[in-house]
């Protein structure tokens, strides 16, 4: 007779849908023959500890959460070498969307039951990883801008809220971006390093980006003045803003980014480092449960 498969269930109650019952998935989960442990955290680094600590005695690992808290399980999950299931949890849950794993959260946990397996990329910038894309400019601001109050009220509108606020007084840094022997010297509102697909809500990265093609993809703002990016944001939503003359885009395996002054780097919502910066794939190192 073949054992239960043991689920570490990693649950963030401060994620907007933190507050929401976990006992029809709990029952869910245990009706399919899964044996669950549940650990809480009030902080993102005890992800990582938790994971450590306890995988010796689990088979999988399943994060309830958003974009932050997976990308903060994402380095211990790597080491252990234990699948992923992603219980979507927070505002914008961008790589569920990349993945198709629905919002629902029965129907997210029905996929983690059926067990199907999809190796995807993992981003680091500095050795912290992320999923989705890591930032230097506009979006950093606009995370230092959003707190749980405005994520928990306005939902995926509080993104739009807080750059609102942001573009009122963005202005435009000096960046030396280095991919391999190549160097370019930038004045630019943002420069943006996607792993995945999608971002800030639905936007895309680029057009062709998928998150287990083994590739970063780079875009830099260089526009003179941000109110063109009204008339952009289509393109932005498609991944189709690298026809633009002012956005410069480059797809490479490790990128370097230096500026004049210390900047904050946002990685999937979380501020975690601080330029320079250095930017690497590694390809299909987490297998995760998908549709």
């Amino acid at each position: 007779m073949n054992r239960p498969r043991r689920t570490l269930l990693l649950v963030n109650p401060k994620a907007r849908r933190g507050g929401e019952t976990l006992e029809p998935i709990l029952a869910q989960f245990r009706q399919s023959g899964l044996e669950v442990t549940i650990e809480t955290f009030d902080a993102l680094p005890e992800l990582a500890r938790d994971i450590v600590r306890l995988r010796d005695s689990h088979d999988e690992v399943v994060v309830c959460g958003g974009d932050g808290s997976v990308s903060a399980a994402a380095i211990a999950v790597m080491e252990s070498g234990l699948p992923m299931g992603i219980l979507p949890m927070g505002t914008a849950n961008d790589l569920a969307r990349t993945l198709f794993i629905p919002t629902e959260l029965e129907e997210a946990a029905e996929v983690i039951i059926r067990g199907r397996l999809r190796a995807i990329d993992v981003g680091s910038v500095n050795g912290h990883a992320f999923f989705n894309v890591a930032s230097i400019g506009l979006s950093t601001e606009i995370a230092q801008e959003l707190d749980s109050g405005l994520k928990r009220k306005f939902g995926r509108l509080s993104y739009a809220v807080a750059a609102f606020k942001v573009l009122l007084s963005a202005s435009r840094f000096r960046a030396r971006i280095t991919e391999g022997e190549h160097t370019r010297i930038v004045r630019t509102y943002q420069i943006a390093i996607g792993n995945g697909v999608h971002y800030g809500g639905g936007n895309v990265i680029a057009e062709t980006a998928e998150i287990d093609d083994g590739h970063l993809d780079l875009y830099s703002l260089e526009m003179t003045s941000l109110w063109k990016l009204a008339f952009m944001l289509p393109a932005f939503r498609s991944g189709r803003h690298g026809a633009y003359k002012e956005v410069r885009t480059a797809r490479g395996a490790e990128f370097r980014i230096e500026t004049r002054r210390e900047m904050p780097v946002n990685a999937d919502g979380e501020i975690v480092t601080s330029t320079p910066a250095r930017f690497k794939v590694h390809p299909g190192a987490v297998s995760v449960f998908v549709p």
